[in-house]
């Protein structure tokens, strides 16, 4: 009988858990008729749970006990799958609020289930009596008259855990109709009887998971038709805009978190809103997109390719070349329902080109939602406009998705790119302050070189991107490009490598007067 609740200790209890829940997943699963019965509250536990053990896993066996509970609540965060997913690692965030500065005495453990119960129930936007929240507030309750024991503490939990699991049924309609107790809340059961064991050092091979009383006639009791979640990197006034900016587009919405980074939950009708909802305030990724009813799009069974394009003379090379394109303006991202709608118009095999690095975001949630309608989607990792033309210069619609996929990707990996343009505020580069006015070369993303003239500045970046074994450059002219810029590059290339195959293609961008490739 263990009298604290030691690192080692909460080591066993997370992979315990992990265990238990994997053997209870198919079970729980079947009882997940709330806030949609789409069948993975158990999967989604378990995958939680299981993240938050092997974060415990790649611990020194020395760590201390801030350490252990930080790192057992951060990968339960990043792990979080699922609405119940999420809140699960809210109540094991509150837990190690309290013990990662205590001994693990009982009276510790019990303030670490107040704060559990109190921190989950905070993160519900809309709370709902009936579900694994009800569960943690009557833990919370019983706990407060338990002995300051820690065995007692654990075990009193465990049972009114499962006795509050049984009332869960009379407490929502849906599970009344379905004759099931909530399939969130039966999990959590499973986690406070798996730390009762691991206190009490008396494991159990199986737990119990009640089963429907009568067939499960899996309604939804919203029409939402997307799960959507993300990590987002972004501070506490951002979160408190996006709580509301969500809380406005759909429901089931669970915001969890701290210190910088926070796991996003919510059903939607409008998946796209919800991550662009995201991407004014803060960093989103892991970005997944679940849809939650009847495949609403049916492809035609054809390959194509979408290429955003940041000028009207570039969009039309894309176009001549197959693409359906999204046109962007400079320095700016295109709607994300803009990428979706070409990824739709495209086929069913889709290879997305972002050709900048500010879209990629956009494009990969895009993609996310076209998977989830049935679309196979892959989004390349093209940079510039020019590793875009090159890979959709190899692009074969008869050729395997799979190969052409690579084969595209390869022509964009090995094109180095470049542009210059005209800095019109003072900043800190890679190559030094640049002021207004100054002319700034950039290669592969980066300020290599500050000057004062562009012709003389776009020749030195060429010349910087070119290799012994550079066999084509190309030239892409901007809205702006001023007379004899294009031709200084051009001599320049003539005089120095008459080898090269010299492209030239009118772009029509604004900002850049000079995109510059080279494969």
């Amino acid at each position: 009988m263990l009298e604290v609740l030691d690192p080692p200790a909460v080591r066993r209890w997370s992979r315990h858990c992990a265990d238990a829940l994997g053997q209870a997943r198919a079970e729980i699963d079947a009882l997940n008729v709330f806030p949609v019965p789409d069948g993975d509250t158990g999967t989604n536990l378990h995958l939680t749970l299981l993240s938050a053990a092997e974060a415990l896993d790649a611990l020194p066996r020395d760590a201390g006990s801030d350490t252990t509970w930080q790192t057992l609540a951060r990968g339960a965060l990043i792990g979080a799958r699922g609405n119940s997913g999420v809140i699960v690692s809210q109540a094991i965030r509150g837990m190690a609020e309290v013990l990662r500065k205590a001994e693990g005495r009982g009276a510790d453990l019990r303030e670490g289930l107040l704060k559990a119960a109190e921190l989950a129930r905070a993160a519900v936007v809309r709370p709902v009596e009936g579900t694994l929240l009800s569960v943690l507030a009557a833990v919370a309750q019983a706990v407060r008259d338990a002995p300051d024991d820690l065995a007692e503490v654990a075990r009193c939990a465990a049972e009114e855990a499962r006795r509050a699991l049984r009332r869960t049924t009379g407490q929502l309609d849906v599970l009344a109709r379905n004759g099931v107790v909530d399939a969130g809340a039966a999990g959590l059961a499973i986690i406070l009887e798996s730390l009762s064991e691991v206190v009490a050092e008396a494991y159990s091979d199986r737990h119990e998971v009640p089963a429907p009383t009568e067939k499960i006639t899996a309604e939804a009791e919203a029409g939402l038709g997307y799960e959507v979640m993300y990590l987002l990197d972004a501070g506490q006034d951002d979160v408190d805009r996006l709580r509301a900016a969500l809380d406005a587009l759909g429901d089931s919405l669970v915001i969890v978190g701290g210190d910088g980074l926070w796991n996003v939950h919510v059903h939607v009708d409008d998946a796209g809103a919800a991550i662009e909802a995201a991407m004014g305030l803060g960093r989103p990724h892991r970005i997944r997109v679940t849809y939650l009813g009847e495949r609403p799009h049916e492809p035609s069974r054809q390959r194509g390719v979408v290429a955003v394009a940041a000028g009207e003379g570039l969009a039309e090379l894309f176009r001549q070349a197959g693409a359906v394109v999204v046109l962007r303006e400079p320095g700016s991202t295109p709607p994300l329902a803009a990428v979706l709608q070409a990824i739709r118009e495209a086929g069913a095999e889709v290879a997305v080109l972002p050709n900048d690095g500010g879209v990629h975001a956009v494009a990969v949630a895009a993609a996310e939602i076209a998977r989830e309608e049935g679309l196979t989607v892959s989004v390349l990792p093209t940079k510039a406009s020019v590793q875009g033309l090159a890979a959709l210069a190899v692009h074969d619609p008869l050729r395997r998705f799979d190969d052409d996929i690579v084969t595209m990707t390869d022509a964009a990996g090995h094109t180095r790119h470049g542009h210059v343009w005209v800095a019109n505020r003072e900043a800190m580069t890679s190559a030094g302050l640049c002021r207004p006015g100054d002319v700034l070369g950039v290669v592969d993303g980066e300020v290599a070189l500050i000057g004062t003239a562009l012709a003389d500045t776009a020749v030195e970046i060429t010349r910087r991107l070119l290799s012994g074994g550079s066999e084509l450059v190309t030239l892409v002219t901007g809205a702006d490009a001023p007379e004899g810029l294009l031709r200084a590059v051009q001599d320049h290339l003539e005089r120095t490598r008459p080898d090269i195959e010299v492209t030239v293609y009118e772009g029509g961008q604004g900002g850049y007067p000079l995109l510059i490739g080279a494969e």
